[in-house]
């Protein structure tokens, strides 16, 4: 079975054809950096965390941009408030976000532009729009876009063609209103005394003042898509469903009318809500629950995970206690059982692991495949362990292609709570003339705290090894520490972990 992704566009399952055999462009919509991000938040970003691992355990090579809007109409407010720049305001949030990111294990993205970082970009989409004629200037100095010059406009959220018509003449210069509320919708707001006072306000040929909310999507994702593809068009642009209308539907009016494609992205792939007793999260409701929150509570976050994969993403999902608590018990279950199958791992699968991995293998990739099914992936798992651990009873041992495919499961779903040591970040220094070189002892020392320190100054040695390309140590140093009951993991972003086995 190949790949099968929902396409909000066509509301239909479609085969998943990238523009460029073995690539893959993949937008998805960052968080607004007014505030914390909540965990009805991070669903969406798990999800699309969900798609890229699969993506690229399917082999394919992945480029992945997610944005943060770091100015907009709530951040302005708030950093008015305050007293502060918009740069002074947002700058705590952004690093709480990458942080919780870590916490949650998302990967991240090969580049986090800032609405900011482009306004030159912004400035020239806007300019084509207005040259093209299918935006105008308002009596207000702002720069609106006409959505009755743009016959496709509502093709995404289905809008009835009628309201389409009836709200032509009129226009919205909020970032956001009201769902089925079609009206021309501000691409560049003329500049006012409160954002002049925080920062946000920039020159341009058409007016001084600021990007709307819409704009600043498509102008970041065609910059780096030219820069990187020489493209105007993405393989997948994905988020909430919340952001159908009317943000990625303006995304896509302004993009394809600046561009002249059919597309701005071929598949628009969309998450549902995180609900809490019944009602979507949100700050006006006062039920919001943030990562730094389940952090704190000692949650880890293999158990976040498993909880919200174990409903499709397409599904609401809704966030109760003893759904966290059985997440747990179950990501605490997994965790136990990967670290049994590895310590009892051979040279060769015997005939019950032979068909064990083969099995798991078949239906976890048709679960993926099939619009990134993880609950029937995680029901395949739990059934392989249950038959891995009555064949270790029995005396069977796992082999290499056994413990691959179980492997290959958890690495797109990596929802097993891991006893988590520590991460480190490589430190190079060349050394000082004279200094003696460092001497560790290879031998472990039997005292638990000692035993900790002695793995951390050995993986700190690896990195440093690994950074100065010295592969033959650095390969050494893994192999005596997984010896000594230590695993070492690379990751994307640089930092190393040491995990327990």
């Amino acid at each position: 079975m190949s790949l099968k992704l929902y396409n909000t566009l066509t509301r239909q399952l479609e085969p998943f054809e990238p523009l460029s055999p073995g690539r893959v462009s993949l937008y998805t919509c960052g968080p607004t950096v007014w505030n914390y991000a909540h965990i009805g938040n991070f669903r969406t970003f798990l999800f699309e965390d969900l798609l890229r691992r699969w993506l690229e355990l399917s082999g394919y090579a992945v480029y992945h941009i997610m944005n943060l809007t770091d100015v907009d109409d709530r951040i302005i407010k708030e950093a008015g408030a305050k007293g502060l720049s918009i740069k002074e305001f947002v700058a705590p949030y952004i690093d709480a976000f990458q942080e919780d990111r870590e916490y949650l294990r998302i990967a991240p993205a090969h580049d986090y532009p800032r609405a900011t970082h482009f306004i030159p970009a912004m400035v020239r989409l806007v300019e084509g729009l207005l040259e093209r004629g299918i935006a105008y200037r308002g009596d207000d100095g702002s720069v609106y876009f006409s959505i009755d010059r743009f016959p496709a406009y509502g093709a995404l959220s289905q809008l009835d063609r009628r309201e389409l018509r009836a709200g032509a003449s009129t226009r919205v210069s909020a970032d956001e209103y009201a769902k089925e509320d079609a009206r021309d919708f501000a691409l560049w707001k003329a500049a006012r005394p409160e954002d002049e006072a925080v920062g946000a306000a920039w020159d341009a040929p058409f007016g001084r003042g600021r990007p709307g909310w819409h704009l600043e999507c498509s102008a970041m994702a065609l910059d780096l898509l030219k820069r990187r593809f020489k493209a105007d068009v993405l393989d997948i642009h994905a988020g909430g469903v919340d952001l159908i209308f009317p943000h990625h539907e303006d995304e896509i009016a302004q993009s394809c009318a600046y561009t002249g494609e059919t597309h701005f992205a071929r598949y628009w792939m969309h998450g549902e809500f995180l609900n809490v007793r019944g009602a979507k999260m949100s700050k006006r409701f006062g039920n919001i629950t943030t990562p730094r929150d389940l952090r704190e509570d000692g949650i880890d976050a293999g158990a976040i995970r498993l909880l919200v994969f174990q409903t499709h993403y397409r599904q609401k999902l809704d966030l109760t206690d003893e759904g966290l608590r059985g997440a747990q018990e179950a990501s605490r279950r997994l965790g136990e059982f990967g670290r049994r199958l590895l310590d009892r791992v051979s040279d060769a699968d015997s005939r019950g692991f032979v068909l064990a991995g083969s099995r798991l293998r078949d239906e976890v990739r048709e679960a993926f495949d099939d619009d990134l099914n993880a609950p029937r992936a995680i029901a395949s798992m739990f059934d392989f362990m249950n038959e891995a651990n009555r064949l270790l009873d029995a005396g069977e041992r796992p082999g290499p292609s056994a413990v691959a495919e179980w492997q290959t499961a958890d690495a797109a779903l990596d929802i097993s709570t891991v006893p988590r040591v520590t991460e480190i970040r490589p430190i190079i220094r060349p050394p000082i003339e004279g200094e003696p070189p460092m001497h560790l002892p290879e031998d472990p020392p039997d005292d638990p705290e000692a035993l900790e320190t002695w793995a951390l100054a050995w993986a700190t040695m690896r990195a440093n090894a690994k950074a100065q390309r010295d592969f033959a140590a650095a390969d050494r140093i893994r192999k005596m520490l997984r010896g000594s009951g230590y695993e070492v993991r690379d990751r994307r972003d640089g930092i190393v972990e040491l995990v327990r086995l």
